[in-house]
């Protein structure tokens, strides 16, 4: 097969979560141990940092691996979903898995998927792992799909365990409280393998204390590490002072991923980084303050209050749950207040899409009802119908017209805005990823 052929087959073939939901969820690892047996355990021929949490894991695991690889450490990293090519989902050094890798694991592999029926997501994993095993690398950041406890990714047994944060999404899987979420997040915690927490409430503390116990873990949390003392915003560029709190060092930061929200996500890395420091891994600090400008040139990654065009202003944000979009919106009010433009305010435009499977109703009525609406959808079988979407929202006081694509939806959005309003693209990671170049 070529490899449009071939990542067609993953795409059509396999149980894909990204498409049909939770169909596609395995309640176990056993296909996950069973393929990497199959494939002599290539798991446990690197070095590995595994993430979970609600949001933020993907911008923590390219921060992450953006120092690491400007240290001088060989670093894989393995994330999901991708934006616009699978091929995304693994990378050395920030460069993506060769199509001929690909086309060549599909092809060994095709015999053992016949007969074990895995999911896409335990299949690419394994790919992953196959991957970086054969290449060598000094580390890998393996990012966890959903939850935790039973997903594929945690057969691996890393040297450090990093949990985000704990939000309300997954809910008809993890659990519908808080804690239960914790729970399943805090699966990933192994025995006497440090973990580093990087946002929690008193319930959430209790559950990751409490299992961090029952393996001997060493945890650390990173808002009692850090504080942040001062912050500037830019365009493009989010400037802020961080205290270490152990020597009362002040250190400053200019991050290309400028959302404020990504302030917690810095405050993690920097426990994870002091923490690898006691394993031997030396990362220079000015190397570490260089990275962290670079993260979206260095891994490659977008969608993260991505401001892709001015005049007018128009963001890419891959936030898709209630606590992403609550982010959002306060990362939308910091940008305004810094672009205001006097008396006259600016108008904000969405283009909206999101899946099914979202709590559709609590996102919904967060967004607010002077804005103008684009109501559309990916094309994955698992988006909400833009019809659909927008007759919802109308129940809830937004108004706006649906479309059938994203990129419709934004030549909609530019037409009616003006020089200094802002549009925002948001709901679903798909429907980032489906943003033509030619827009922006």
């Amino acid at each position: 097969m070529t490899y449009p052929e071939t990542v067609e087959y993953l795409f059509s073939q396999l149980p894909m979560y990204s498409r049909i939901g939770a169909a596609a969820y395995k309640e176990d690892l056993h296909n996950a141990i069973a393929i990497c047996e199959a494939l002599d355990n290539p798991q446990k021929k690197f070095k590995s940092i595994h993430i979970a949490g609600t949001n933020g894991k993907g911008s923590t695991s390219h921060m992450l691996a953006s120092i690491l690889q400007e240290a001088g450490y060989k670093t894989g990293l393995y994330t999901s979903p991708h934006l616009n090519d699978f091929k995304e989902r693994i990378k050395i050094n920030g460069e993506m898995v060769s199509e001929s890798f690909v086309i060549d694991f599909v092809k060994r592999t095709h015999s053992l998927v016949e007969k074990i029926q895995p999911s896409f997501f335990e299949l690419t994993m394994a790919m992953a792992f196959d991957y970086f095993a054969q290449q060598e690398v000094d580390i890998a950041i393996i990012e966890t799909g959903l939850g935790g406890r039973l997903d594929s990714t945690n057969i691996i047994k890393p040297i450090l365990s990093v949990i985000t944060n704990i939000g309300f999404d997954h809910m008809n899987i993890l659990g519908d409280t808080l804690v239960k979420i914790a729970g399943e997040k805090a699966g990933i915690i192994k025995q006497s393998v440090p973990v580093v927490i990087g946002e929690y409430i008193q319930e959430t503390k209790n559950v990751f204390e409490t299992k961090a116990t029952e393996c001997n873990a060493p945890i650390y949390f990173a808002q009692n590490e850090y504080s942040i003392v001062d912050c500037k915003d830019g365009l493009r560029q989010l400037d802020c002072t961080i205290i270490d709190k152990e020597n009362n060092e002040a250190t400053l930061y200019s991050l290309d991923l400028n959302g404020h929200y990504q302030l917690n996500n810095l405050l993690t890395i920097l426990c994870v980084e002091k923490e690898l420091k006691k394993q031997g891994y030396i990362i220079p600090k000015e190397i570490k303050i260089e990275a962290l400008a670079n993260v979206k040139k260095l891994t490659g990654l977008h969608g993260r209050w991505e401001l892709i065009a001015e005049k007018p202003f128009l963001v890419l944000d891959v936030a898709h749950n209630e606590d992403g979009m609550k982010q959002l919106l306060s990362q939308t009010e910091i940008f305004l207040a810094s672009i205001h433009s006097g008396a006259l305010k600016n108008k904000l435009h969405f283009v909206l899409g999101m899946a099914k499977d979202k709590e559709l109703s609590k996102v919904l009525t967060l967004l607010p009802k002077d804005a103008n609406y684009y109501f559309t959808a990916a094309h994955i079988p698992r988006a909400i119908p833009s019809n659909e979407l927008m007759m919802k929202a109308t129940e809830l006081g937004l108004q706006g017209f649906h479309f059938e694509d994203v990129n419709e939806a934004i030549r909609a959005a530019k037409n009616s805005a003006i020089q200094n309003d802002l549009i925002i693209v948001c709901g679903s990671v798909f429907l980032v990823g489906e943003v033509k170049e030619e827009l922006i």
